[in-house]
């Protein structure tokens, strides 16, 4: 077992974790003309980082290592901040989620690289298919945003 993967595994947890909530959030909270489609987003996406913790969680521990598990741990661990509860607007919330999923694949793209030199291709494999998602998910954001 790599010290460096359990942790960069754990940090995707938490990361995952608290984008999770982020994006009920948001799901709860958007307004504005495209309501309908940001609801439905955001709660594809939110399912879609529960799959993620859960397959994380799960490979830390199929490497002998312990997942965090409290919310205290993952706000502490994580890149990703809380929603403020600010948020004015779809594009203000959009926004953050482009920021949010770059900030991810830079860390994933660590991970990946961390994860291959100690020869654990299973992670790598788990982070390359993550970041793929992301990867899509950015250049959808970002045409909606007309960027």
């Amino acid at each position: 077992m790599s010290n460096a993967v359990v942790k960069d595994l754990n940090k995707q947890v938490a990361n995952w974790t608290v984008l999770f909530v982020k994006l009920h959030n948001y799901h709860w909270f958007i307004k504005g003309h495209h309501f309908f489609a940001l609801h439905e987003k955001f709660e594809e996406l939110y399912d879609e980082a529960n799959e993620y913790i859960d397959e994380l969680a799960e490979r830390v521990l199929a490497l002998g290592g312990k997942p965090i598990g409290t919310m205290a741990e993952c706000l502490q661990l994580a890149s990703i901040k809380e929603a403020t509860g600010q948020e004015a607007d779809e594009t203000a919330m959009v926004k953050s989620v482009v920021e949010d999923f770059e900030i991810l694949s830079r860390e994933l793209q660590v991970g990946i690289k961390e994860a291959e030199e100690a020869g654990d291709d299973g992670t790598a494999d788990m982070f390359i298919g993550i970041k793929k998602s992301l990867t899509k998910h950015l250049w959808m954001f970002r045409a909606f945003l007309g960027e």
